[in-house]
């Protein structure tokens, strides 16, 4: 029996029929997909609470970033880091894309003094199998990530991404070669 292809790397994007309200309008990157489950880290729910805000109460390292922590999904865990610091990945999401968990990564990657990271409190998990039949009941749409869409910094990553999704679908069944940006143009 073949092994199901991996969605890693892969953002799910909760289609309009999706009611569940801590996934409605939300943009998942799948971190790890397996024969075992699927954790993935909702990248739209930025939360109230600005990483230099925690960051005392967890570490001593200095944190001088206004960002904010990000509600990663409706499971408990650890704090979860995306980043593009390969030296501290514990495992590669995306090429440029890095995922971690462990403090002394968070540590090395809060120290860098940039933002090119996201923390996560929180994750989005599904055991085996149960991500692909949320997807053959209509509920999750899949578009490869990108480091760009991956650290999107505005409020409107579930419409641009599921505009993207629709379009390459819809230009791809009909073979448009072009199709402009305003349909009412044409």
């Amino acid at each position: 029996m073949d092994s199901p292809a991996s969605f890693q790397g892969q953002l799910l994007i909760a289609s309009p029929i999706l009611r569940d309200p801590n996934f409605r309008q939300s943009v998942v990157l799948i971190v790890e997909h397996n024969e075992n489950g699927t954790l993935g880290l909702v990248l739209n729910r930025p939360s109230e609470t600005a990483v230099s805000e925690i960051w005392g109460k967890i570490s001593e390292t200095p944190c001088t970033t206004d960002q904010p922590l990000y509600i990663g999904g409706p499971v408990e865990g650890p704090l979860m880091a995306i980043h593009t610091h390969e030296g501290e990945a514990n495992n590669t999401v995306l090429p440029g894309v890095y995922f971690s968990v462990e403090k002394d990564h968070l540590n090395a990657i809060v120290a860098a003094g940039d933002d090119s990271f996201r923390l996560f409190v929180g994750h989005a998990g599904w055991g085996a199998g149960q991500l692909e039949n949320e997807m053959e009941q209509g509920s999750w749409l899949l578009l490869p990530a990108t480091l760009e869409l991956v650290f999107y910094r505005g409020d409107d990553l579930w419409d641009n991404v599921r505009n993207q999704v629709a379009q390459s679908s819809f230009v791809g069944r009909l073979g448009i070669k072009q199709l402009p940006d305003d349909p009412r143009m044409n």
